[in-house]
């Protein structure tokens, strides 16, 4: 796969994708790039201009909740939006090898990875099986949350999405190496599940 540098700047790669998110917000998605052309020409190239870390929550649906296409954005999800070595190495290639200028972190609210580790914390019984690994990834955000005198889960979802953002930048001496250099931004983002509406709530 051939990538192609993409000649546009962290901030107006964000202001594509929170224009495509009202325009889904407002019910006027334009569906751009998703024709058999964009296909066709995608077959031996891929320019993406943002890489989407989301949860695997099926009502996040990147490509939708910021109305772009094939080929415009890289996506990477678990559930939980919890980093491991396959994470780190995917959105690494996605800066190194496809040159995005941008990287975010989507968390949403109603977590139901969030909203486990929260009661995990307070009754003190872990789920079983690999569950329980995401539990404890999440867990440190959670406790800083409390710490914080912050109980409701939303507000939990936040502060995980602002401690995954910063626990990227310091795990990744690629992706840590390309902000310092202002090559590339990264952006915690939070996506509200009734109005549909994505609101960035921490950068680096």
């Amino acid at each position: 796969m051939v990538a192609v540098s993409v000649d546009i700047t962290p901030q107006q790669a964000w202001q594509r994708l929170a224009d495509g998110n009202e325009r889904f917000v407002h019910g006027t998605s334009s569906h751009p790039n998703q024709d058999a052309p964009r296909r066709a020409a995608l077959v031996d190239t891929q320019h993406p201009f943002a890489v989407i870390f989301g949860c695997s929550d099926s009502r996040l649906a990147a490509e939708i909740i910021f109305d772009v296409g094939l080929g415009d954005v890289f996506v990477v999800r678990t559930a939980g939006q919890v980093i491991d070595d396959a994470v780190l190495g995917s959105l690494e290639y996605s800066v190194d090898q496809l040159s995005v200028p941008l990287i975010i972190i989507l968390g949403h609210d109603n977590c139901g990875a969030v909203t486990a580790t929260r009661d995990a914390v307070e009754t003190g019984t872990m789920p079983a099986g690999f569950v329980r690994d995401l539990v404890e990834r999440i867990t440190p955000s959670v406790l800083t949350a409390r710490r914080n005198g912050v109980d409701d889960v939303n507000s939990m979802v936040e502060e995980h999405v602002q401690q995954t953002a910063g626990r990227l930048v310091e795990s990744s001496r690629v992706i840590g190496k390309a902000v310092e250099q202002g090559r590339v931004d990264v952006l915690g983002v939070t996506y509200r599940l009734a109005d549909g509406r994505a609101e960035v709530v921490s950068k680096f």
